[in-house]
């Protein structure tokens, strides 16, 4: 009877060590969802032609976004995100992308709409994709000074070239400076 009890004390103490480490963790680190686009449903995503949902390929096993791309460069504005009251900040899109014969670049691009100022815009050119890729990871920052808060953020995928992209996964993320 003792030994059940004993075991009982010790998985509560590891989940409160996890537990303790996580939140301190998320402290420490300071990194904040703001929004989560799981893209199972065109219903969100604000171009409708030239894109489809692909119940067949998801990371998450309930469809991703598909986009066919002719040869040029194709825009699809994802999703706008209305008063974010955020500065002094990192934005961070982040979403998973697979690729498909693709003869150009796959990247994603988020703008920042600014009250007097006009629109800014972020790619990291350093996660492009190009050719045929399963899925990946990748990620766009923008950098906020102090007193720079957006009205409205973009989360746009853009293909130069040809080929076929998926997306899934779209979150946004505050990070400290």
């Amino acid at each position: 009877m003792k030994k059940k009890y004993f075991a009982l004390f010790v998985v509560a103490a590891v989940m409160l060590v996890m537990a303790a480490c996580t939140k301190k963790t998320t402290e420490v680190t300071g990194i904040t969802e703001l929004k989560h686009f799981p893209i199972d449903s065109i219903d969100e995503v604000i171009t409708k032609s030239g894109v489809v949902i692909d119940k067949a390929v998801s990371t998450d096993g309930n469809g991703s976004l598909r986009v066919d791309a002719a040869p040029g460069r194709t825009v699809v504005l994802l999703f706008e995100i209305q008063n974010i009251n955020i500065d002094n900040a990192r934005l961070v899109y982040q979403a998973k992308v697979r690729t498909e014969n693709v003869e150009g670049l796959v990247y994603l691009e988020m703008w920042c709409g600014f009250t007097g100022y006009g629109e800014s815009f972020s790619r990291n050119m350093g996660t492009v994709m190009s050719g045929s890729n399963e899925w990946t990871t990748v990620m766009a920052p923008f950098f906020l000074k102090a007193g720079e808060k957006p009205q409205y953020v973009k989360l746009n995928l853009v293909v130069e070239g040809k080929g076929t992209a998926w997306i899934d996964d779209v979150r946004l993320f505050k990070a400290p400076y």
